[in-house]
């Protein structure tokens, strides 16, 4: 009986085949990574944040890293807008600050744009580590401005200054407002869920190394100085970490707050102590810790 019934069975599995294979089961939609409260190998995260004493630190240090990225874009674009036309008369005005005003002013404006963009983002935003800063994607199409045919013909260096200032400024205000409409309105969020870190990370590498471009020509202006930082930076960060193995990770953590003081201090003598003396202007003024006149110049 057992066995008729299992052969009964089979032949109306048999036949039931016969009637075309079930269809596939529905494929789920793809879903978001679940947020974990804590990643293996990350000493803090959201829910797990730094005491107040080294997050300040921490903060800090993040600040000086992004104060040499802020510094580059006015350095860099400054002098073709028409603003510090005073840098060839330094050493006949006595390095009169004055001449570094505009360059004050356009740091000091992406400095508090960053920092209000930094709040907003921890509030709303991904609540990332990030300074939200200057941006060098930009650059290409701020200097096709700079170079436009209507702001050739103006010959007083001041007003060409404010009159390619307004233009820059209106071109990014019609650039935000566009990602302000995309980011509310969620249609960017159809889109991020196509992304995934494999193709996020080079993205942020690939944006990351174009820095260098203008980084590694400032460094070697004064290759006396910012050889030691890069190989004070590269021990604190890689070598001495090695070295210790303790619990507290002191070197790697704070390594450009370290470097930054002792090259500081090491540049600093070399200005008091006369090594720029019989150096040309150029020189003086990469190397020499008394020529920025950026503080003096701020308004």
């Amino acid at each position: 009986m057992a066995g008729g019934a299992g052969g009964g069975g089979g032949g109306g599995g048999g036949g039931g085949g016969g009637g075309g294979a079930a269809p596939p089961p529905k494929q789920d939609e793809l879903q978001p990574h679940p947020v974990k409260e804590q990643l293996p190998g990350v000493a803090y995260c959201i829910t797990s944040p730094p005491p107040w004493p080294e997050a300040i630190l921490l903060g800090f240090q993040h600040y000086l890293v992004m104060l040499g990225t802020t510094v580059l874009i006015p350095t860099s674009l400054v002098p073709q807008m028409g603003g510090g036309n005073k840098l060839c008369m330094l050493f006949t005005c006595k390095y009169n600050s004055l001449h570094q005003e505009e360059k004050a002013k356009m740091i000091q404006t992406l400095l508090f744009v960053a920092g209000v963009n930094t709040l907003l983002q921890t509030l709303f935003g991904t609540r990332l580590p990030a300074v939200i800063g200057g941006s060098y994607t930009y650059m290409p199409t701020t200097i096709s401005i700079i170079l436009a045919g209507r702001y050739t013909d103006i010959v007083n260096p001041q007003e060409k200054f404010e009159k390619i200032m307004r233009g820059i400024q209106g071109a990014l205000i019609v650039a935000s407002t566009l990602q302000i409409v995309l980011g509310f309105s969620g249609l960017w969020r159809n889109v991020a869920r196509f992304l995934s870190p494999l193709s996020a990370v080079p993205l942020v590498a690939l944006s990351g190394f174009g820095l260098y471009e203008f980084g590694f020509p400032v460094l070697a202006k004064c290759i006396e100085i910012g050889l030691p930082e890069i190989i004070l930076l590269l021990v604190f960060s890689q070598y001495i970490p090695h070295i210790t193995r303790g619990e507290r990770q002191v070197f790697d953590r704070f390594a450009v707050i370290f470097s930054v003081v002792i090259v500081w201090i090491y540049a600093h003598l070399l200005t008091v102590g006369g090594a720029y003396k019989n150096s040309g202007p150029k020189t003086q003024i990469s190397c020499r810790t008394d020529r920025a006149g950026i503080i003096g110049a701020s308004p």
